[in-house]
């Protein structure tokens, strides 16, 4: 007798305490940095003054982590490449977590998985780089506008180095 109301008494402790625990654990919880729209725009016009000090009019996009657009700069002047070809490079820089140089490599070795084939949003060529706090992706900047790809990249980075110091 004695026997089975210490083992009941264990079990029902056993059963309150497991049931609290679970219950303070119900959502998992993910933390991680944002990108803020001053930053962004901080980044875009610097990046839009790179260009411009040489020359060129360019059309520039920030998006977020996700690729979800967060500031979009048109240039003056003719369109010519514009707002959607900015848009998927900084999604491409975004969530593959690399610029689209490195992507557009990646994906032209023969026999290489192209992710590309699974998300239409996906872009290739030079001009969009992953902006990174530590190791961590937060963003994506792209450039189009100026006179090849390597010289939208270089603007693109431009404006990660202007914020740079408030990524850490």
């Amino acid at each position: 007798m004695i026997r089975s109301r210490a083992l009941m008494a264990a079990t029902a402790f056993a059963a309150f305490t497991g049931v609290n625990a679970f219950a303070a654990d119900a959502v998992p919880t993910e933390t991680f940095k944002v990108l803020t729209v001053d930053l962004a725009l901080e980044a875009a016009q610097a990046a839009i003054a790179a260009c411009k000090a040489q020359g060129y009019a360019v059309t520039v996009t920030v998006a977020d982590r996700l690729g979800n657009a967060k500031i979009v700069i048109v240039r003056d002047g003719p369109q010519g490449v514009g707002s959607e070809s900015t848009r998927r490079k900084a999604y491409t820089a975004a969530r593959m977590r690399v610029s689209t140089t490195d992507f557009t490599k990646r994906i032209s070795t023969p026999g290489a998985f192209n992710p590309a084939q699974f998300d239409a949003q996906l872009a290739t060529g030079a001009g969009g780089v992953p902006i990174k706090a530590g190791e961590e992706t937060i963003g994506g900047i792209a450039v189009a506008g100026a006179p090849g790809g390597d010289k939208d990249e270089a603007c693109a980075q431009a404006g990660v180095t202007k914020i740079s110091d408030r990524l850490k």
